[in-house]
């Protein structure tokens, strides 16, 4: 059931990602801003419905950053749900960086166990399950995928970099990150910081070139839900500061602050 699930989601993000990326390269769209003050765009709204409705032949209910949030009261009687945040990274989408992505989860008894993290305009995909995490590139859509299936590559890869690599957020570089990452600085003789947007970083790490992506504010389940998957099966663990790991469908659907750390660190100390 499970491969199954995976390319029902894997084809959705594909669906998705062509109507996003007319839109991003045309580059005429206007801008709302939403109640959290958070960007909106038309290509926000289109792979909200396109993978809504993929998804929907399932059978499992879904909770969608750009959909209509039902109440825990309703919601708490789901031992299984999809999770999805149609585009994560809106302002990279709009500043058209191209590290924005489609991130797509499948959460039984409140814990993730597949995960879709697409990257359109980068054309990487990478997705986690039962079966192990991995990495694929040079995708565009499902045809392409099942051609070059062969040349995925297996999570984490192997790294040789003597840094403590951090990822960081472009748009969310907070005072506790910093002190974060100074703290860092005094116990590893080498630390490297790499910037990076939307769900790419948990990503990096579930890869293996990152060491180690602190949150220090506020994310929301479908920002971490597809994430998570990938890492938990590529040899990395997201657990918030009290070493318990980030769970969903929760009453309040934010994530407490968190460490997304990958298991396989071996740096020099200071």
């Amino acid at each position: 059931m499970e491969d199954q699930y995976l390319e029902i989601a894997i084809k959705a993000s594909f669906k998705a990602a062509k109507e996003v990326m007319s839109i991003y390269e045309a580059g005429d769209f206007d801008v709302e801003m939403k109640s959290d003050h958070s960007p909106l765009t038309i290509a926000d709204k289109t792979a909200h419905t396109i993978i809504k409705k993929e998804l929907e032949k399932t059978g499992i209910p879904i909770l969608s950053e750009e959909g209509k949030h039902l109440s825990y009261e309703e919601r708490k009687h789901w031992d299984k749900l999809w999770i999805v945040d149609p585009i994560d990274g809106t302002k990279e989408f709009i500043k058209k960086s191209g590290e924005f992505t489609i991130n797509i989860a499948l959460i039984e008894q409140q814990k993730p166990v597949l995960g879709v993290v697409y990257a359109p305009a980068l054309e990487v995909l990478y997705w986690g399950g039962q079966s192990g995490s991995y990495k694929l590139t040079g995708v565009r859509d499902f045809k392409e995928f099942e051609f070059k299936l062969d040349s995925r590559k297996k999570l984490p890869l192997t790294q040789k970099n003597k840094a403590f690599v951090i990822a960081a957020s472009k748009s969310h570089l907070t005072n506790t990150t910093k002190d974060f990452i100074n703290q860092k600085r005094a116990s590893y003789t080498d630390v490297e910081i790499i910037s990076k947007g939307s769900s790419l970083k948990i990503c990096m790490v579930a890869e293996g070139i990152v060491d180690c992506y602190p949150r220090f504010g506020t994310t929301m389940e479908w920002d971490t839900a597809a994430g998570h998957a990938v890492c938990d099966n590529a040899q990395a663990e997201i657990k918030d500061l009290n070493q318990i790991p980030l769970l969903y469908n929760k009453k309040d659907l934010r994530n407490a602050d968190f460490l997304c750390n990958s298991k396989n660190n071996f740096k020099v100390t200071n």
